[in-house]
């Protein structure tokens, strides 16, 4: 019989043979239990995943999106962009709103995304796990029930002066107690039994486009049966001894290599963590790539920008315009949204990293009719300004802030990671790397390590640098002294986001960690 290695407080989870790390731990252990039985690190996110969309509803499920990030031991990787499309029918105008029916612009693809993943994994990998099998856990903890998350309660209280507007929210979600989703037992269920598709082209899609069209969604059956997981191929970066990969536009993958490509020409490895300068050129870095945003969209639609993003010698310029004693004034377009990090590392060392989103917390809230599924809002990251590469059309995908990552060494699996955060996903990924590349950290002490997130908050309006209060006065006052307009967020704040990272060494040997701001932990074998 396994047995297993839980991640203590402060600490990593180690192990030579698996290992997997989530934000919630009735996840973890959903995931853990397949590793166990000797599947395949896809089947265990599937699983992890599934029941993360039932332990987590503020931040995933059913009726959101996910990326995914998939290598095998020989570094062959692939992504997975399961992005639902806009709806056919819809042509909004004005400012596209951020809840409610006209925010339900989108399809959702997490469920195809598990389909068209077990399918690899079947002929990739040898993967023999069914769907049904998979979902188990996430049945038995959605009829059962589970306490509710810290971080749903902090969500649920965030929300307090919207949430009577929000037809059904309230008759299925608590804020403290035990939580319990009978209806979206019923919808995993159906998943189980009849196969992915029925979530959009069965029984289920009918009841789940019933409920929307009642709720004023303007998606259709037709927009559901269309909607495809693609599998196309990540984009690379060389950083030190590794090889960063991330995922295309429509996603802000992009983004993150952009601004470590920007770090490459700071000497950043020179610096201290805890040094305000450390943060200062990270920051100045995160503001060169994020200039450059505006023009990443579904390369369906618009001009792919990544190769021109990622040119070397544009690189090279961006941080020649970095001022090591001078902030750049920073006015910029805040991004909202959040999601939930899942990784996994299998006994054959193939990793996958796999975010999951319903974009905003809570997403649209529309429940779609009785199946206990909350749609996702994605639709509101789109553009009505006919000039925007990110304008809406139907059949398009939005720009997408969701952005897991892996890092090869040596051509092998050596890093896999992500976070949750919108805008500050890049910011925390960014921070993340440095202390794990440059100066050696392990996951656990990089995770702990104060944040910052550049621009407007869910809280605060203002375009100043939050930073974590236990980052000391010192960072702080250097900082301030360099043009930073800074304020406090409290340490260890849910504004930090949530991150994941399993780190790979040369001999196999795997230490992992989930983020002390979250509800989870890493779980080795």
């Amino acid at each position: 019989m396994q047995s297993f290695s839980r991640q203590p407080a402060g600490g990593n989870a180690r192990s030579t043979k698996a290992m997997i790390a989530t934000p919630h731990w009735l996840a973890s252990e959903a995931g853990a239990k397949i590793l166990a039985r000797g599947g395949n690190a896809i089947e265990a996110l599937v699983a992890a995943g599934a029941a993360l969309a039932v332990a987590y509803p503020h931040f995933c499920g059913l009726g959101g999106d996910a990326v995914w990030m998939v290598s095998d031991a020989k570094g062959e990787a692939r992504t997975f962009l399961g992005i639902g499309q806009a709806a056919a029918d819809a042509r909004p105008e004005g400012t596209i709103p951020v809840r409610g029916p006209q925010s339900t612009l989108t399809t959702a693809a997490l469920v195809d995304s598990w389909d068209k993943l077990l399918a690899f994994s079947r002929v990739e990998w040898g993967g023999r796990e069914s769907l049904g099998d998979l979902l188990a856990d996430a049945i038995e903890i959605a009829e059962t029930g589970f306490p509710v998350s810290p971080s749903q309660r902090f969500w649920h209280d965030f929300r307090a002066g919207e949430i009577a507007a929000w037809p059904g929210f309230a008759t299925l979600f608590q804020r403290e107690g035990v939580q319990r989703q009978p209806q979206l037992a019923a919808s995993l269920r159906s998943i189980a039994e009849r196969g992915a598709r029925d979530f959009y082209e069965g029984e289920l899609a009918q009841r789940i486009v019933s409920g929307l069209t009642e709720a004023g969604s303007p998606l259709t059956a037709a927009d559901l049966a269309a909607t495809r997981t693609e599998m196309v191929e990540p984009l690379r970066l060389a950083y030190r001894d590794v090889e960063l990969l991330a995922p295309p536009p429509p996603t802000q993958g992009v983004t993150t290599l952009g601004i470590m490509g920007v770090l490459r020409s700071l000497a950043v490895e020179e610096t201290k963590p805890a040094d305000p300068k450390h943060y200062h050129l990270l920051v100045e870095a995160v503001k060169q790539a994020f200039l450059d945003r505006a023009g990443i969209a579904d390369p369906a639609f618009a001009p792919n920008v990544a190769d021109r993003l990622l040119n070397a010698a544009r690189l090279r310029e961006k941080a020649e315009a970095i001022a090591t004693d001078k902030a750049l004034p920073w006015p910029h377009v805040y991004r909202d949204g959040d999601t939930s990090l899942l990784a996994a590392v299998d006994s054959k060392g193939r990793a996958v990293s796999l975010l999951q989103s319903i974009y905003f917390d809570w997403g649209s809230g529309v429940v779609a009719g009785d199946t206990g599924i909350l749609w996702q809002n994605r639709g509101a990251a789109f553009s009505t300004d006919p000039q925007s590469p990110n304008c809406y059309a139907p059949g398009k995908r939005p720009f997408y802030t969701l952005n897991p990552g892996l890092a090869l060494k040596d051509g092998r699996p050596h890093l896999v990671y992500g976070t949750q955060g919108a805008d500050g996903q890049p910011q925390t990924l960014v921070l993340l790397l440095s202390l794990l590349l440059d100066h050696g950290l392990d996951p656990a002490a990089a995770l702990a390590k104060p944040r910052f997130l550049l621009g407007k908050t869910f809280s605060d309006s203002r375009d100043s640098l939050k930073i974590e209060e236990n980052a000391g006065a010192e960072v702080l006052a250097g900082l301030a002294e360099r043009g930073h307009e800074v304020s406090t967020i409290p340490s260890l704040s849910p504004l930090g986001g949530q991150a994941g990272i399993i780190r790979i060494g040369a001999d196999g040997a795997m230490e992992s960690a989930h983020d002390p701001r979250s509800d989870g932990g890493a779980i080795g074998l």
